[in-house]
């Protein structure tokens, strides 16, 4: 058997074997990342910030629900009990956060007020129409 003046057990060979040792793995990853076992890694940062934000946010917003609340009150325990509230119910709402969901495309299925037309789109378009008295022609002088 020839090998082509290639000495068996070589670099040549190693090399080979190294590259085809890495595409291998390189296969089993994205077969592992097609089935859904392995995540990017930079996906589970962009996840993170994602909740994190959202805690953040929903923390934030207790004082400025609690304040006016809590200001009518006198008793300190009636006090303690709205503070729990108000962090139970964020944890609720975070407790249903789903970070593939972008929250500026989502859209709500509000039913209509007494008071809308019941018209799902929200207020329609503007016309662009002229308002006023019609323009003055201009005369011609001779």
């Amino acid at each position: 058997m020839s090998t082509g003046g290639v000495k068996l057990g070589g670099t040549y060979d190693q090399a080979r074997t190294r590259k085809v040792t890495a595409e291998a793995e390189i296969a089993e990853l994205e077969l592992a990342k097609v089935k859904g076992d392995l995540v990017v890694a930079e996906d589970v940062v962009q996840a993170w910030e994602n909740v994190l934000g959202a805690l953040k946010g929903k923390l934030l917003s207790i004082p400025t629900k609690a304040a006016p609340v809590v200001a009518a009150e006198t008793e300190p325990a009636i006090c303690q009990k709205i503070c729990e509230d108000l962090i139970l119910e964020a944890l609720e709402e975070l407790s249903n956060y789903d970070p593939k969901i972008d929250a500026t495309r989502t859209t709500t299925t509000e039913q209509p007020s007494e008071e809308s037309d019941g018209n799902p789109e929200g207020t329609q378009a503007p016309k662009r129409k002229r308002v006023g008295r019609p323009k003055k022609a201009a005369r011609l002088t001779e």
